[in-house]
């Protein structure tokens, strides 16, 4: 009764922390048809997405042999296994059960690399390393992109080791089930003979960094992918995306190790996210505000991360209010967005005529390399409303009026919300975290 009590206090303090922020915020961004009808939406294609025991999703592919619901990607044809990072940034929706929640985190965590192994590709796993999906028929751990294939995963196009950003969403799985469930004794039940809680620091210690530093780091030689939203895109270098998931889970992790009363490792934890909260800005910020995606190849200026790191509340003061100006000039002026959705590069900042990103294995303008997608609107909406509340009203409102224009659920001629779009095609029909991550950000108001 203690430790629950105690999670309690713990669970009401970090409302006023980390994303505490949110949930204070006095503006509202959508009006109330306007969120029903993004709630309602977002409900359905989660709901699309679960995957039930038994149930078999595309032809190829075995029934769900785990044991327990899954939720991939999206819904109709969209990505026949569960990621990770998608199903982790969904969380938050409020739509997952507590069920659902424990049986994809125990999935995950038994998944785990216990030992380091080299791929037939020549690739590695090192241990302690998260899939980046996983097998719904057989439920074994793929860990690079660009297959379904357990024996030719690690083909050097996705990067020398697995995506950094899985390890830190594991740690947002468990936290999120702590702080729904309000239970710590999971955090040292034995998964394979291993402490949850032991799991989750071995997760957190696979992304590298270099020698006494906090931020996540990589090289050309021995590359790994900063965030699967961009793994067909080459960036190196202290990389941002991934030191803010960083960020996140280090404050995360001090929380769960409070509960388990172990000052010293929660104390630990938290002076990491300080030197993360410290650094991000001295190292990624360029002179109008906005966060290099990287130090190294394509270190170009990233709309993903300087707004993660504004709903993050790591930007603060002047510098906060400069990049939260230049964000909400640069929706005006048109090289941000394209109805209600957000690019990864400014037009404007694009590294050359054929090619958004510095080193992008899709065309300009296609998937990461320019398109448009709807994950990111909620956490541009909130920086501008920091400066201009009436400039995120008008770009939350473009973005439901982009969902209802072209609305799944009216048909199979429908498809929205899509993963992405450019000016003549669009891809991945009814994809969750296209609506799962705006959906929590404008639902905590």
């Amino acid at each position: 009764m203690k430790k629950i009590k105690v999670l309690i206090l713990l669970n009401f303090i970090f409302s006023l922390g980390l994303v505490g922020q949110n949930k204070n915020q006095s503006m509202i961004l959508l009006d109330n048809s306007d969120l029903e009808f993004l709630k309602e939406m977002t409900k359905d294609v989660l709901e699309s997405s679960r995957i039930y025991p038994g149930q078999k999703i595309a032809d190829g592919f075995g029934g769900n042999g785990t044991g327990g619901v899954l939720i991939r990607p999206g819904g109709r044809s969209c990505y026949p296994a569960f990621w990770i990072r998608d199903y982790a940034m969904s969380i938050e929706s409020g739509f997952v059960t507590t069920e659902e929640q424990k049986h994809m985190l125990l999935l995950t965590a038994s998944t785990q690399c216990d030992q380091t192994w080299i791929t037939n590709s020549g690739s590695m796993v090192p241990m302690g390393a998260i899939a980046d999906h996983i097998r719904i028929d057989d439920g074994k751990p793929i860990f690079y992109p660009g297959t379904y294939d357990y024996n030719s995963q690690g083909e050097k196009t996705w990067g020398m080791v697995p995506p950094y950003c899985d390890q830190f969403f594991f740690i947002d799985m468990a936290y999120f089930y702590a702080k729904n469930t309000s239970s710590s004794k999971f955090l040292i039940n034995k998964i394979n003979g291993v402490r949850l809680i032991d799991r989750l620091e071995m997760a957190y210690k696979v992304p590298p960094t270099r020698q006494d530093g906090v931020l996540v780091y990589t090289t050309d030689e021995f590359r790994g992918v900063d965030f699967g939203f961009r793994d067909a895109i080459k960036i190196t270098g202290d990389l941002c995306y991934p030191s803010l998931l960083k960020y996140k889970a280090s404050v995360e992790l001090a929380e769960l190790f409070d509960i388990l009363k172990r000052k010293d490792k929660a104390e630990s934890y938290r002076n990491i996210a300080k030197r993360l909260k410290n650094e991000i800005p001295q190292v990624f910020s360029d002179n109008r505000g906005m966060l290099l995606a990287s130090t190294g190849k394509s270190k170009q200026a990233d709309v993903w991360s300087t707004a993660l790191a504004v709903y993050l509340g790591i930007l603060e003061n002047d510098k906060l209010m400069t990049t939260c100006r230049f964000l909400r000039d640069a929706y005006g002026n048109g090289t941000l967005a394209s109805r209600g959705n957000i690019r990864h590069v400014l037009t404007c900042d694009d590294y050359s005529e054929s090619t958004a990103w510095e080193s992008s294995a899709a065309g300009k303008n296609v998937y990461q390399n320019g398109a448009y997608w709807g994950t990111p609107t909620g956490w541009v909406c909130y920086a501008i409303a920091k400066v201009d509340v009436q400039a995120a009203k008008q770009l939350a409102k473009e973005y439901i009026d982009d969902l209802r224009a072209g609305d799944y659920r009216k048909g199979p001629d429908f498809g929205a919300p899509w993963e992405c779009y450019n000016s003549t095609s669009a891809q991945n029909a009814v994809y969750l975290t296209s609506v799962s991550c705006p959906y929590s950000v404008f639902r905590l108001k």
